[in-house]
């Protein structure tokens, strides 16, 4: 039986996306799933290597593992009038070169803020520690990603939403585009082909059953937050529209790639249509 090794983060849109395989209620005939739950940076870093079979990733980490890696459908988050927040203790103004935590150097959100703050001192540290750097002052401010933008520590408060520095660069109109999963391309396309439409029945699955399923993993402690926190986190971040990307995600991501490009993160422009898995070669084998 092949092993397939899929890699995601330990927050509970990641785990919620996933756990339908887990607990076998979606799989491929000759196939065993392995799971490695690693912050998003560690992710970034792996997919970087070539680590993983399949790894969620940072959206903007994308353009530098194009050529190993296929970009899928499905497993996806976007803000739409929420995401990371740039926050600071309560009451403290911000200098022009003020030092900020960030998650890492790959994620979308350090590409957005460096972007609207180039002048801005960055650490970069885990996602967990961030709040915490914040509070004791090691840091002036800190970007929250994943669940602790719905419950950080009331000393601290929001300078900046990056929901509002995305609509500012991108135009408007567009949801903010955060993560996904990528799938290294070595693999044979008709097997790439079936897992993404496994990974994707997965996304679906878990939202069809999505009070059996948030139940079940509060009761075996996969996820880090109560049952009305998880419940306000997937409608944000593993919602319908995380089971297939639509035509407004994917102009969202080639707008993320062109303002990567246009600010010198990539070398050369990116369509992300170009690097998802040519399904339709599944109705030519079958014809």
């Amino acid at each position: 039986m092949k092993t397939i090794q899929i890699a995601h983060s330990p927050d509970a849109d990641d785990i919620f996306m996933y756990y339908a395989i887990k607990f076998g209620w979606v799989g491929m005939k000759g196939l065993h799933f392995e799971n490695q739950a690693l912050d998003i940076e560690t992710l970034n870093v792996e997919a970087l290597k070539g680590t993983y079979d399949a790894s969620a990733i940072s959206f903007a980490l994308y353009p530098h593992i194009k050529n190993d890696y296929a970009l899928l459908r499905t497993a996806v988050s976007f803000g739409e009038g929420y995401g990371p927040k740039l926050i600071k203790r309560k009451g403290e103004k911000l200098k022009r070169n003020f030092k900020v935590a960030l998650s890492g150097r790959y994620t979308t959100n350090a590409m957005l803020f460096r972007i609207a703050y180039p002048h801005a001192r960055i650490v970069y540290i885990n996602f967990l520690e961030i709040e915490d750097a914040v509070l004791e002052g090691r840091v002036d401010a800190g970007v929250l990603i994943h669940e602790s933008i719905l419950t950080y520590h009331d000393a601290l408060e929001v300078e900046r939403e990056l929901w509002e520095i995305w609509q500012e660069l991108s135009g408007g109109g567009l949801p903010l585009p955060l993560g996904g999963m990528a799938l290294r391309r070595s693999m044979p396309l008709s097997r790439a082909i079936d897992l993404e439409a496994m990974l994707t029945q997965a996304v679906r699955v878990a939202r069809e059953h999505k009070e059996t399923l948030s139940r079940m993993l509060l009761e075996r402690d996969l996820v880090r937050i109560d049952a009305a926190t998880l419940e306000r986190y997937l409608e944000l971040y593993a919602n319908d529209d995380s089971i297939t990307l639509s035509p407004l995600q994917l102009q969202a991501i080639d707008t993320l790639y062109a303002l990567g490009f246009q600010h010198g993160f990539y070398a050369e422009p990116l369509h992300v249509s170009d690097y998802l898995i040519p399904t339709h070669y599944a109705a030519l084998r079958q014809s």
